[in-house]
Parts: C-alpha cells; sequence; structure tokens
C-alpha cells in the first residue's frame, strides 16, 4: 500500500514538473510589454499576434511554440532566441536579427523578412510560403526539409550529399 501511494506521488510530482517548465513566465511577458527588454524571458506558449514588438530585445528568449501571428518584429533582436513550432504567420520581421535562432518546424507564412540576418539559423522543417526574402542574409542556415516561399521543399539531405556515392562529396588532394 505505502509502495503504491509512494509510486502515485511520484508520478503525480513528475507531471506537475514537466507542466511547470512548459509554462510560459508571466513575469517576463510583463517585462517584454513594459520594458520591451526581454532578453532570455522564458515566452514558450504565449499568444503574441499582433503585437507591436518593433525593435524589441528577445535575445536568447524561448519562444517555442509562441504565436506571432500578424506581430511587428521589425527591428527585433532575436539573436539565438529558440522560437521551435513558433507560428510567425504574416510577421513583419524587416530588418531583425535572427542569427543562431532555432526556428525548426516553425511557420512563416507570408512573413516579410526584408533586411533579416538569420545567419546560421535553423530553418529545419521551417514553413516558409509565401515569404518575402528581399535581402535576406542566409548565410550558414540550415534548410533540412524547409517549404521555400514557391513552395518547393528542400532536400532531406546535408549540404555536399552526393547521390552516386552515398557520402559527402570531397575534393580530391592535390
Amino acid at each position: 500500500m505505502k509502495i503504491t501511494l509512494l509510486a502515485a506521488l511520484t508520478l503525480f510530482a513528475c507531471i506537475g514538473f514537466t507542466q511547470q517548465a512548459k509554462a510560459l513566465n508571466q513575469q517576463d511577458l510583463e517585462q517584454l510589454k513594459t520594458a520591451r527588454n526581454c532578453a532570455r524571458c522564458d515566452l514558450s506558449g504565449a499568444d503574441l499576434s499582433q503585437m507591436n514588438l518593433a525593435g524589441v530585445n528577445l535575445r536568447e528568449a524561448n519562444l517555442k511554440g509562441a504565436t506571432l501571428n500578424q506581430a511587428n518584429l521589425s527591428g527585433a533582436d532575436l539573436t539565438g532566441a529558440d522560437l521551435e513550432a513558433a507560428s510567425l504567420n504574416s510577421a513583419n520581421l524587416s530588418g531583425a536579427s535572427l542569427t543562431g535562432a532555432i526556428l525548426k518546424s516553425a511557420s512563416l507564412e507570408n512573413a516579410d523578412l526584408t533586411f533579416a540576418g538569420l545567419i546560421s539559423a535553423n530553418l529545419e522543417a521551417a514553413n516558409l510560403r509565401g515569404a518575402r526574402l528581399r535581402l535576406t542574409n542566409f548565410r550558414a542556415a540550415n534548410f533540412r526539409l524547409t517549404t521555400m516561399p514557391d513552395g518547393v521543399v528542400t532536400s532531406d539531405k546535408p549540404f555536399g550529399w552526393s547521390l552516386q556515392q552515398g557520402q559527402p562529396e570531397r575534393t580530391p588532394r592535390k
């Protein structure tokens, strides 16, 4: 009886901790709204749709699963931010810094990425259908299985993969 009770309490405690880890920090949300500076904040799962976040500092923020549809993030600093599975449909990200950002499985349909910097960003399985990409810097970005603006899905093979050999291509030594 004691073992069953102990096992049940342990299970409920574990479930409680996992739920708490996934929830956004309400104080961080208030800080974002008032100070417009929320570096390293936990805003995971937050609904920030249609908010004016132009020029805001969200450096290394946790925005995993957040909803930012039609948000104005022009000139925002999202360097190193975790935007995995976030929804940024029709968002204005013009001039934003997304260097090193994690955008894995994020939706950026019809987003404006004009002049944005996505250097070394992870765009694996992201959806960029209809996005505006004028003078966008994607140097060293990961585009594995990414849906491009024209609807074409990129390869599931890493860059430099050789179909004939089944291994990455190598340049011969001289």
